[in-house]
């Protein structure tokens, strides 16, 4: 089928949720597809809409009713998913109804989980609609359980650890945050189950993990949620490297300075390097943020740290000044270019689960101090079940000290165990690999998704 005749047959709209975590993996998606010869456009709020430029993608702006900041303009976050829902809704819808009139009919509607109301949007408008989801399938088959009443909320001491289908056993610090203390983030309780509420009326729901990592948890939900793993979204340089020119995601939020980073690395011994990075949202106390600064000082060893720059003032005094010969300090960076870097050996993260992801993609031990959100949860699998890093234990403050910080670094960098985690990393870079190359259980499910899209189409 020539190229023209099949992007007329199948155009996916997608749909993003206006944060960095969320963007890069549907718009990775995104690329995918338009390598398989269909046609997709990027349905962006006008704030973000800026940041976002991809080979192959075309872009169009909806409003979440705060165009001039976005997320940071409305007065809570409550106010601003409710004025994404009222507005977003009607303006998802007149953009569907505008890409018809311009003889460019979407078939499909694939939409960021957090946006359930879009499911809304493409029934009304008789197209497709496909729920994806940001985070680890593990996490959401707990969400799954938790919203369908299959858990106590909180869950109570004498039910731990908490035992679900097809994952290891969890410990109350071992849940996502939302979860383990539900009366500390009701706004964001709320958007968890509302994604999953009327989750079967959707044609697909993709999750942004693989076959290989995360198989064992899906055949449990079998009959019960119909995921289909289309993972890891990743730019296809550090994979299969079958789109050409797909070095990055193609949005970035953040400013950077990739000159300055690169030749600092460029001088470093290989494998030599803590890269260290809490993500685009996680906000680090003064507290924490000072034992990190000297944990790492104190370490020895040669690092990169992003400090956005509201986060310099929580830098102790004479921090900056004391690491001026193994240090490097940079407000952002592109993480994928820097973990790819031969002079990177460990990365400290959040756990979130893009950089889990890309991590296990790139095939770099971790060391993890989690935040919140699935973080917790995504650290347990990382270390206990795909053993590719370790986690940082806190006091009874919540708090990583320095001294549990440079212990866990040696672990990893310096002691046995870090080979036997280097060499996990490295099993898990080829499987990350072979799930997304041809012929591989991603590749073929995006395949399944595009054909049945053309053939419904053609009927």
């Amino acid at each position: 089928m020539e190229k023209k005749e099949r992007e007329k047959r199948c155009h996916v709209l997608v749909l993003t949720y206006p944060l960095q975590g969320h963007i890069n993996p549907l718009l990775q998606f995104a690329k995918r597809l338009v390598s398989k010869g269909v046609k997709v456009t990027i349905a962006a709020t006008h704030f973000t809409v800026r940041s976002i430029c991809a080979q192959g993608v075309e872009v169009e702006t909806i409003s979440d009713g705060f165009d001039e900041g976005g997320f940071m303009q409305a007065p809570s976050a409550e106010a601003y998913l409710e004025s994404f829902r009222t507005v977003g809704s009607r303006t998802l819808g007149e953009l569907v109804l505008k890409l018809q009139e311009r003889g460019s009919p979407v078939s499909c509607l694939v939409y960021d989980s957090f946006l359930p109301w879009a499911l809304n949007v493409a029934r009304e408008s008789g197209i497709y609609a496909a729920s994806f989801f940001t985070q680890s399938a593990s996490v959401c088959s707990i969400y799954w359980h938790a919203h369908r009443g299959l858990m106590a909320l909180p869950v109570p001491t004498e039910a731990m650890p908490v035992s679900i289908p097809g994952l290891p056993s969890l410990e109350s610090s071992e849940l996502p945050s939302f979860l383990a203390s539900p009366e500390s983030y009701p706004t964001y309780l709320s958007v968890i189950f509302d994604q999953l509420t009327d989750l079967d009326k959707n044609d697909w729901v993709f999750s942004n993990t693989f076959e290989e990592l995360e198989g064992k948890v899906t055949k449990a939900m079998t009959g019960l949620w119909p995921v289909t793993m289309i993972g890891p979204m990743v730019p296809s340089a550090y994979l299969d490297k079958r789109i050409k020119g797909d070095t990055g995601y193609g949005a970035s939020l953040w400013k950077q300075n990739s000159e300055e980073y690169m030749k600092w690395l460029e001088r470093r011994a290989p494998s030599s390097v803590l890269y260290i990075s809490f993500g685009s949202l996680a906000k680090v106390t003064a507290e924490q943020m000072e034992e990190v600064a000297w944990g790492l000082g104190e370490s020895g060893q040669p690092f990169l740290w992003v400090v956005k720059e509201l986060e310099h003032e929580k830098l102790p005094d004479g921090f900056m000044k004391s690491i001026q010969e193994i240090g490097l300090i940079v407000n952002w960076c592109d993480q994928l270019e820097v973990l790819a870097h031969q002079a990177v050996g460990c990365f400290l993260t959040h756990y979130g689960w893009n950089s889990t992801l890309e991590g296990l993609s790139l095939g770099v031990p971790m060391v993890g101090v989690p935040q919140w959100s699935d973080q917790p949860t995504n650290a347990k699998f990382v270390e206990d079940v795909w053993g590719v890093g370790v986690r940082a234990k806190c006091d009874d403050k919540g708090i990583v000290r320095r001294e549990e910080l440079k212990r866990c670094i040696k672990e990893v960098m310096e002691r046995e165990r870090g080979k036997v985690i280097k060499g996990n990393a490295i099993k898990w870079k080829e499987l990350a690999k072979e799930a997304i190359s041809e012929g591989g259980s991603s590749d073929k499910k995006i395949d399944e998704f595009v054909g049945r899209l053309l053939n419904v189409k053609g009927t």
